[in-house]
């Protein structure tokens, strides 16, 4: 897969400049280095004769260094630095042509959660501390040799449709919520926060550039797709976490997507800036060469099956660090966040007067397979409803895995697989206790089904990762007081019926009867809403600061001085206007816990703008009655703009809604 090089700031003042001075760490080895460092060139301490090298010589800019080198090259070398990879070959992708090598003094790595779940804790600092172990992790591996410094990550499309087999890898369907996922993930894995943005840990990469989100559905297939999107949607919804992640995570690299955007290959269209796709799967160009002319042109410097990876020196050098007892509990801490309980009818479940209550330690429990594998096309149904009719509670697990989810497998519907429902059904019937229902996915499911008196509780873990199955015990058993809410929308199976996948179109159309995607458009039943989750504790909320009018001051000659007027462009001197909204948060509760703040916003209904949009949020965490205030800071310009149908940014003259919780809070902008 091939990906453009974002050349941003003073890391970078060309592609090119970075892309040769990455080059430079494979054209010597220092003789007397030990064969388990990292080789570097331009090692003057330990090469001495390095030193009349121009290239070598870092007090030059970046410029003169590359100028010095390629003057020392012929035609053929340049050539060949085109396509040389200088790694070994491992086990999964972290550097070009190799990846991750799980063998001898690394036997393995710390397993987060995916990052769906993640994205579900609303916590900003977690999903930057995950980022610095990756990385932190990473470069111990570098240090023995056994991973790269480029990592294909983090996937920042967003989810637009439940059946898409990588939504998994996604924060989700919300643009805010994408990009703050994009930002404190890219800065925690290459290190830079507050540092020198030339001294990278690891280089990140934002995937996939852009409206990718269909991989293999019912013949359409993500190397041969032309996803045909509107100006609109294009910058209202699939850009602002790319741009997030260039202007403010200032991340190394962006990947360019499999397949087409308005008939031309993402790479190849130097408006948007995967060689060989565009070639030999999408037929855009006659040849082979006429494929790499086409994406050079384009501003395309890095392909990933061909080019070399770009190692930068990083600013940290780890000792073999991986797996310490401090990274698993912060493994099991973000799946506690991001877990869901999206019902719970019989209180805290720790409460059960039952043997449970000891969970791992000293639990008396028996084990019945129910299904043989996910697909459950078989079901022993019998055998569970005998043993939950003598539990004293029953735990289901259910869902699916990457036998039903995953990359270049998209579903065809939203049912739990197989005979799941019907073993649900009939052991929720036969229990004498207490009845928890846990889901394992990626998407949303359709669990309508489970909303009945005989089903306890029903909660949504995500792939929850190597601490999962502690995690999920702290929650089922009180020990953890879960704040997730879900970063996607839970819809019927009637709602995938009335729409392929291959329609891009984000907004409603009401004479074709086609109901729109996401939260911010779609307005029919769900099954679960985004932001959805409860806690075993109540929270509440009181306004205390915000305007009623929000007045833009506009010069003589403005053209947009009558009534008639319905918006502003984002741009002027009324742009550097900002507001703070203050809000008093209580947990009304009888036990401590955590709860995220968000604060959308209902726009005027112009410019078929979103019926409702996330502007902010915030998670705390309360004691048992303790209160405190949250503070967001609104800036008029980028959050209380919307897209026209022209993709221009524009201020909605009149009434805006706030909506935090049950609270609604209506200003108007006014000039």
């Amino acid at each position: 897969m091939s990906y453009p090089q974002q050349t941003r700031g003073n890391r970078a003042p060309s592609s090119v400049s970075t892309l040769l001075l990455s080059i430079l760490f494979f054209i010597s080895k220092p003789s007397n280095a030990p064969s388990s460092s990292p080789e570097f060139a331009c090692d003057v301490t330990r090469n001495p004769s390095l030193a009349g090298y121009g290239f070598c010589n870092t007090g030059l800019k970046a410029e003169a260094r590359v100028t010095d080198l390629v003057g020392k090259l012929t035609l053929e070398e340049k050539i060949g630095f085109l396509i040389i990879t200088g790694c070994r070959r491992h086990f999964t992708v972290s550097d070009v042509g190799g990846g991750s090598n799980f063998t001898g003094p690394v036997p393995g790595a710390t397993s987060f959660p995916q990052v769906i779940l993640t994205a579900a804790s609303l916590n900003v600092s977690l999903f930057q501390a995950i980022g610095k172990v990756v990385s932190t992790e990473a470069r111990a591996m570098y240090n023995v040799g056994a991973a790269g410094l480029t990592f294909w990550s983090p996937n920042v499309n967003i989810f637009r449709d439940p059946r898409w087999g990588r939504g998994q890898e996604t924060p989700g369907e919300d643009p805010t919520l994408v990009s703050k996922y994009a930002v404190a993930y890219v800065k925690g894995l290459q290190g830079t926060d507050g540092g020198d943005p030339n001294l990278l840990k690891v280089a990140a990469c934002c995937k996939h550039y852009t409206a990718y989100d269909v991989d293999n559905w019912k013949g359409v297939h993500r190397y041969t797709f032309n996803s045909v999107v509107n100006q609109q949607d294009m910058d209202d919804t699939f850009q602002p976490p790319f741009r997030s992640c260039v202007v403010d995570g200032n991340v190394a690299s962006v990947m360019c997507s499999y397949n087409q955007v308005n008939g031309k290959p993402t790479c190849a269209d130097p408006d948007l800036l995967s060689v060989e796709v565009i070639y030999a799967n999408q037929h855009y160009t006659k040849t082979p060469e006429e494929a790499v002319a086409k994406s050079m042109l384009a501003g395309l410097d890095l392909n990933c099956d061909h080019f070399t990876g770009q190692h930068v020196m990083g600013a940290v050098k780890a000792g073999l660090d991986v797996c310490t007892a401090e990274k698993q509990e912060l493994a099991r801490e973000a799946a506690r966040q991001g877990i869901v309980l999206l019902k719970n009818s019989n209180g805290v479940p720790c409460k059960y007067t039952t043997p449970l209550q000891g969970l791992v330690e000293t639990v008396s429990a028996t084990y019945q397979r129910g299904c043989p594998n996910v697909a459950c096309t078989e079901a022993d149904i019998d055998s569970a409803t005998s043993l939950a009719a003598s539990a004293d509670a029953v735990v289901l697990v259910m869902g699916t895995d990457l036998s039903i989810e995953r990359e270049d497998h998209d579903r065809l519907d939203l049912l739990l697989p197989g005979k799941q429902q019907q073993l649900v059904t009939e052991v929720a019937k036969a229990a004498k206790g207490p009845v928890v229902l846990v889901i394992m996915s990626g998407g949303g499911l359709d669990v309508t089904f489970a909303k009945n008196d005989k089903i306890t509780s029903i909660m949504w873990v995500g792939f929850p990762g190597q601490a999962g199955g502690l995690a999920i015990a702290d929650v089922i058993f009180g020990r953890h007081n879960p704040s997730g809410k879900l970063p996607m929308t839970w819809y019927p199976q009637s709602y995938v019926e009335k729409l392929p996948m291959s329609n891009m179109n984000m907004r409603p159309d009401n004479s074709t009867g086609y109901p729109g995607r996401t939260y911010r458009f779609y307005t029919g039943e769900t099954v679960y809403a985004f932001g959805d989750g409860i806690s075993y504790t109540q929270f509440n909320h009181r306004h205390i600061k915000a305007p009623r009018l929000v007045s833009l001051s506009l010069d003589a000659s403005h053209p947009c001085r009558s009534s008639k007027c319905q918006s502003l462009d984002a741009v002027g001197p009324y742009c550097g206007k900002a507001f703070e909204v203050q809000l008093r948060v209580r947990n009304a509760g009888n036990r401590e816990g955590s709860h995220t703040v968000f604060m959308f916003l209902s726009p005027p209904a112009v410019h078929r703008s979103p019926v409702k949009h996330l502007l902010a949020f915030e998670k705390v965490r309360l004691g048992m009655k303790e209160k405190t205030v949250v503070r967001f800071e609104v800036d008029v310009c980028k959050d209380l703009s919307v897209v026209d149908e022209t993709g221009k940014r524009k201020i909605s003259l009149g009434k805006h809604v706030l909506h935090v919780g049950s609270l609604k809070y209506s200003l108007y902008i006014t000039i």
